[in-house]
């Protein structure tokens, strides 16, 4: 089968050998597509992705084949995420479900930019779901980053009326943006550097603007919250100085919410968070609870995504990544089935 293979930081179309069932629970799925999301950038410019591996994880596609105590069948246009945790777990029991060895260790095989991919029964059991007949597989693709927000999002715990900055509107805030607003019925607001980010965050309902100048976006955050700050800023952007933003406006005693890496793995001071009572959390993966609400937004239309994804053939992927790197596109689809 055809599929793009890492090799040298690039991904390389190969053609290697498709999964089998082989009596195993689980099914065989060909995928009808598959995002692109950020930390397959990462993996791949980083080396994390070690040469042979297959990246893609946000996947569509059909059983062809299956093996399992599901009411899934064969022909069944399906979705799915990649991590199960275990549950039982120290780190199930507090709720950190990312940290799970059995959630790390668990995937798809070998990787959604491929033909065929194997999902085991845990995976149809946990965090699968049938294609909602009123959505495009394009459309359904953002399941699982949306189930990742939604965790996030949640984990603010924010009343309702609160005020929210989302820093950094790439595909990820666009979606950021809606959820709060779905969660909590927040004023949000969203910032970037990009004007056609900004304009498209506008017409979904998030207020935004021009975070070139920091000095400027802490009075315009401050003239909108009776001098405040906000209660809590969202962190998308993988930029340093998007620190320093965060710092200038959020409200004494609020939130930072971290949800990208940073070149420089710069840190928050720890004297801001002393004296102003800071609270700074990481969140970046979902637990099945999230995915099953990110599945219900999106098949309700409460999150709009549509028309926002790039198509790319499965050939073409390296002009995927290259052109999302430099912010040519907002977001990449790999259409794998024709």
């Amino acid at each position: 089968m055809k599929s793009a293979v890492v090799e040298n930081h690039k991904n390389i179309i190969k053609n290697i050998e498709k999964p089998e069932l082989n009596n195993r629970k689980g099914a065989i799925v060909q995928v009808y597509g598959c995002g692109l999301c950020g930390s397959d950038i990462v993996k791949l410019r980083t080396g994390k992705a070690q040469n042979g591996t297959v990246l893609g994880h946000e996947i569509v596609g059909k059983i062809v084949e299956i093996n399992t105590d599901t009411n899934f069948k064969v022909n069944d246009a399906i979705v799915s995420s990649h991590h199960i945790p275990c549950f039982n777990c120290d780190y199930c029991k507090n709720e950190h479900y990312s940290m799970c060895e059995h959630f790390k260790a668990t995937n798809i095989f070998p990787g959604g930019f491929s033909e065929y991919i194997f999902l085991s029964e845990e995976h149809l059991k946990n965090v699968a779901y049938n294609v909602p007949a009123n959505m495009t597989y394009e459309e359904i693709s953002f399941y699982e980053p949306l189930g990742c927000i939604v965790r996030a999002v949640k984990r603010t715990k924010l009343n309702k009326n609160s005020t929210v900055l989302v820093v950094g509107l790439g595909s990820i805030g666009y979606l950021s943006g809606q959820a709060f607003n779905a969660i909590y019925d927040c004023k949000t607001f969203g910032c970037d550097l990009l004007e056609e980010r900004i304009n498209l965050a506008c017409k979904s309902g998030i207020e935004s603007f021009n975070s070139s100048d920091f000095e400027k976006s802490k009075q315009y955050i401050k003239e909108k919250t009776n001098n405040m700050g906000v209660d809590a800023v969202f962190m998308t952007s993988g930029s340093d100085k998007a620190i320093e933003l965060a710092l200038k406006t959020v409200r004494n005693g609020g939130k930072i919410v971290v949800f990208a890496s940073t070149p420089n793995n710069m840190g928050y001071y720890n004297n801001e968070i002393y004296y102003r009572e800071l609270t700074i959390f990481g969140s970046y993966s979902p637990a099945p609870v999230d995915l099953k609400t990110s599945y219900e937004l999106l098949k309700s239309g409460k999150i709009k995504v549509k028309n926002i994804s790039t198509v790319y053939d499965l050939n073409n992927i390296q002009q995927a990544f290259d052109d999302t790197i430099n912010n040519k596109i907002f977001k990449a689809y790999i259409k794998i089935k024709e």
